[in-house]
This record gives C-alpha cells, sequence and structure tokens, in this order.
C-alpha cells in the first residue's frame, strides 16, 4: 500500500499550514509530544521493571501494571496526536526517510504487543502465569520500546 497520496495530501493541509507558519504552536505541540514520550517510556519502564522484580517489589504487581496501563494508554494518546501534527511539518521529507518508517514500523508492533499480547495475558493473576514467560514479556516490551524511541531518536540525524 502505498501512503504517498496521504504524506502529500498531509503536507498541504491546513494543519500543516499552521505547524509551519506558527513556530510558537509548533514548540508547544512538541513540547506535549516530549512529556507524552516521555511518560510513556516511564510507564512501560515501570511496569516492565516491576515484571522483572526489580522496582516495587513490596506493591503486587497487578496493582502496578493496571496503574502503568492507564497513563500507557493516555501518553499514547497524546504522542500519537501531537506526531500527526508535527509530521505535517515535513510531511514528504519524512515519506522518503527510512528511519520514520522503521520507528512506525516499531510503534506499530508496540502498541500490538501491548493491546494483542501483554495486556490479554496480564489481566490473570501474574501467579497464575510462569514466571519466565512474564520475563519474557518484560524483556520483549523493553526491546521493543526501545526499539521506537532508538528509531525515532535517529530520525533528525538521517
Amino acid at each position: 500500500m502505498d501512503l504517498y497520496p496521504f504524506f502529500d495530501w498531509l503536507d498541504t493541509s491546513m494543519l500543516a499550514d499552521i505547524s509551519k507558519a506558527y513556530g510558537g504552536v509548533f514548540a508547544v505541540v512538541q513540547m506535549f509530544h516530549l512529556l507524552g514520550m516521555s511518560m510513556l517510556g516511564g510507564m512501560v519502564l515501570v511496569g516492565d521493571l516491576r515484571l522483572l522484580n526489580v522496582l516495587l517489589k513490596d506493591v503486587p504487581s497487578e496493582q502496578v501494571i493496571e496503574n502503568t496501563q492507564k497513563w500507557f494508554t493516555v501518553a499514547l494518546i497524546v504522542v500519537m496526536t501531537s506526531g500527526i501534527f508535527m509530521s505535517s511539518a515535513v510531511a514528504m521529507k519524512l515519506y522518503y526517510n527510512q528511519m520514520f518508517w522503521a520507528k512506525m514500523t516499531s510503534l506499530a508492533l508496540g502498541v500490538t504487543f501491548v493491546y494483542a499480547i501483554r495486556r490479554p495475558l496480564l489481566k490473570f493473576n501474574h501467579d497464575t502465569i510462569d514466571p519466565w514467560t512474564i520475563k519474557l514479556l518484560a524483556v520483549t516490551s523493553i526491546s521493543i520500546w526501545f526499539t521506537v524511541a532508538a528509531s525515532g531518536r535517529w530520525i533528525g540525524f538521517s
């Protein structure tokens, strides 16, 4: 599926006009994007490090996962909404950027992993789940989200 028409449309949209013309608006949206990324990464790390018994050992892992999942979802909405706005300013440049596509692919993998695998598995009592499964789940999650962050950061260098 070729997404060129979408990126061409986004590049000439009113959203792009606003993001290109008003640097202050862009800066505020970028601030929310960075805050959302910090929150998202924090929730991933706190939840997964609890599953690995590195953090918050005195708090039941079910409670940590339930609380971090709520904020993860909020952060994901903020990141995706602000990311679309920011992308509109450089849509055609991003279309041809391989690291952008690496980030989008790993982001899609991460979101799918969280909502199709991690969340359904962890809704059960964690004591009934094989400890190695929980550890594998946490390490996989950290690896996926590290890839999202690293490829996203690399966009600026490519």
